[in-house]
């Protein structure tokens, strides 16, 4: 599966995440976001935003692109019929956002189109 297409699964259909998943992905960003940081990162850890569990860290335990490639794979099997993916009518490449009317690759609109 395409960097492209995990992208647009994870970010426009992240209600089908489990709990464990979300959390997971909240780790991995709040980590990131405080890796300079030791003082925010100690309060986002007070808060919660950092997760300590050892399932939620396992499943980052090979990284975080095969952890993204994981959970789309395991969603696409699970719930297909969930995910909407957007292509273009003309060059069938996917649309930036499931509503998104135009295309960003070849830039067919297809707005008329109900």
């Amino acid at each position: 599966m395409d960097r492209e297409t995990i992208n647009y699964v994870i970010r426009y259909f992240s209600e089908l995440l489990t709990e464990d998943e979300a959390l997971a992905l909240n780790h991995h960003m709040y980590t990131l976001k405080s890796a300079e940081n030791t003082s925010l990162r100690n309060k986002m850890a007070e808060l919660g935003w950092i997760n300590s569990d050892p399932e939620i860290t396992r499943l980052l335990e090979l990284g975080y692109e095969v952890f993204e490639q994981n959970v789309v794979t395991r969603i696409m099997v699970e719930v297909p019929q969930k995910v909407f993916f957007n292509n273009c009518p003309k060059c069938n490449k996917l649309a930036r956002t499931p509503y998104a009317k135009q295309c960003r690759h070849c830039g067919y609109s297809w707005h008329y189109i109900t």
